[in-house]
């Protein structure tokens, strides 16, 4: 009988390391929104709005905000080669997201009577996208459009995003993050502060 009662104790105890395990491995788990395959037809259709909207203009001139706006902007880009008639440029902008300010554009670009593309991942509080208009504003575009993958409801800064892959309501202590990898957006979570 005492050797039963040991025999089920060690079994007891393996059982709750199991669930402790799947527990821990539950609670680091990021809580995705969007996959590598959705990512990708999501691209695809915000490319075709792309084009139709624009289909009368010459050219269009995609500003991807680095990093993960740059790559979205490349894979838009190549999207549009299959329906878009016109001239394609894509422009690196780098910001710092957290403390905007400075803003660099490469290459340098002439953005006057252009049509403009303004790319990035996530379309958090607006204040990127803001600031990252700042610069374009000092000359004299034809127009400008903004795209962002994943679009948040809580926004503090008045920027309407004229392409969206999913727009997500949230609160205002979670956060969306975009993955990348090798020039490739490999998924999209939400995570809690």
């Amino acid at each position: 009988m005492f050797r039963l009662f040991i025999v089920f104790k060690q079994y007891i105890i393996r059982v709750i390391r199991v669930i402790l395990f799947l527990i821990s491995e539950i609670m680091s788990t990021k809580k995705y929104i969007l996959s590598a395959a959705i990512i990708e037809k999501k691209l695809r259709r915000m490319a075709l709005e792309v084009a139709e909207r624009n289909y009368n203009e010459a050219a269009l001139t995609l500003i991807g905000i680095k990093d993960s706006g740059t790559v979205i902007a490349k894979k838009i880009s190549g999207y549009l080669k299959d329906t878009f008639k016109g001239d394609i440029q894509v422009v690196e902008l780098g910001i710092d997201k957290k403390h905007p300010g400075a803003v660099t554009i490469k290459p340098a670009t002439d953005f006057n009577d252009k049509t403009i593309i303004l790319v990035d991942d996530v379309a958090n509080s607006g204040r990127t996208m803001l600031y990252a208009l700042k610069p374009l504003l000092d000359q004299h575009p034809k127009k400008i459009q903004t795209m962002a993958l994943v679009e948040r409801t809580h926004k503090t800064f008045p920027v309407d995003v004229d392409y969206v892959g999913i727009s997500v309501s949230t609160t205002p202590d979670e956060h969306i993050y975009v993955e990348e990898a090798n020039g490739e957006i490999t998924g999209a979570w939400i995570e809690e502060d």
